[in-house]
């Protein structure tokens, strides 16, 4: 078997750091998105123009401590989000994604991975270490996005701008990299908002599309499946629960993001898509691959996170075909989208 070498797995020595500062970085990286949320809650990065503004002048704007102030973002401008000139605090390209009206915002985002429950759950790690499974049931008496519709309204909220968030990311990507010329009907199963189903209806003028999402999720779909929108004529909303039954009988069914969950809950959902379907429909699993991503630190970080509220995962590719083939699907490709996406193919056999 080959040895093939990480692509974030650099030491110390190659990003010319000792061993020893770059383990006392790593152990008070949690500082950091502390750091981003306090920022976007005191809207450092709305407030912040185009033009330096001296910390004391913007701790002003802001009603905040200008001490304090600067010493948080001394500490963000370690990590490139805002810099420093002799004029005054300037945006970076990444602490502008912080900004409410920056076409890649990634506000909210931040907000969801650093919600109070998140740094609740942490601790809880090597716990699942030992026992090879997270502990949210038992600890909160619910699974987690039940316990979080009914107990943390405000992030229910916040998870659905942050999945928009994502979906402006990377909707445009998949629309040029789907073929769907030979399709008529497409359900994007726990689509969320309809962000990207959206954009491929736009893409697919002879497209009909479905929404298919928890009630919390699509009482405000995007405005362009709405009633009175643009594709009002082409898409329907629907409630449903991908893990009970998919109410839609379609072309293709697409789980972008989604199937993050335990091996159970992904194979229950998998195989609803295919009793819904009908020979021949085909099934998308839209996803970042662990071992594929280009971004290892991000998806190897979510995927604990994932362990921990939904004792899910970010699979690999291996994981993720036998899982589909458990399902009952016959896998047909798994290929990339780029830059950060992989799309499995499958289909429902005769």
């Amino acid at each position: 078997m080959a040895i093939v070498r990480s692509q974030s797995s650099d030491t110390g020595e190659e990003t010319g750091l000792s061993p020893i500062t770059t383990l006392r970085d790593l152990s008070l990286a949690s500082a950091v998105p502390a750091a981003l949320r306090a920022a976007i809650q005191v809207g450092v990065a709305d407030e912040l123009g185009d033009t330096p503004v001296p910390v004391g002048r913007l701790a002003t704007s802001l009603d905040v401590d200008p001490a304090v102030l600067g010493r948080l973002l001394h500490n963000l401008r370690s990590y490139g989000v805002f810099d420093e000139t002799e004029e005054g605090i300037v945006h970076t390209a990444t602490s502008r994604l912080l900004r409410e009206d920056d076409p890649q915002r990634l506000k909210y985002w931040v907000l969801w991975v650093t919600e109070p429950w998140v740094w609740d759950l942490w601790p809880d790690l090597g716990e699942a270490v030992r026992t090879g499974r997270g502990h949210f049931d038992e600890k909160h008496g619910a699974p987690f996005f039940t316990h979080l519709h009914k107990e943390w309204h405000e992030s229910t909220e916040i998870f659905n701008k942050s999945q928009t968030e994502l979906s402006r990311l990377t909707s445009v990507a998949i629309a040029e990299a789907l073929d769907l010329s030979d399709v008529r009907t497409f359900a994007d199963v726990g689509g969320g908002r309809g962000y990207t189903l959206a954009t491929l209806l736009e893409k697919n003028p002879h497209l009909h599309g479905t929404l298919v999402d928890l009630p919390a999720a699509v009482a405000q779909p995007d405005p362009r499946l709405r009633p009175d929108g643009a594709l009002a004529a082409r898409s329907q909303v629907t409630e449903g629960d991908c893990l009970e039954k998919i109410p839609v009988e379609a072309d293709v069914y697409q789980f972008k993001s989604i199937l993050e969950w335990d091996d159970e809950k992904t194979v229950t959902a998998l195989r609803n898509a295919a009793s819904a379907g009908r020979p021949g429909s085909r099934v998308l699993l839209i996803t970042n691959l662990v071992d594929d991503s280009p971004e290892v630190k991000y998806a190897t970080g979510i995927d604990l996170l994932f362990l921990l509220n939904t004792n899910g995962k970010r699979h690999t590719r291996k994981g993720v075909t036998a899982l589909v083939e458990r399902a009952g699907l016959r896998i047909e490709s798994v290929r990339p989208i780029k830059p950060l996406l992989h799309v499995v193919e499958a289909t429902v056999p005769e």
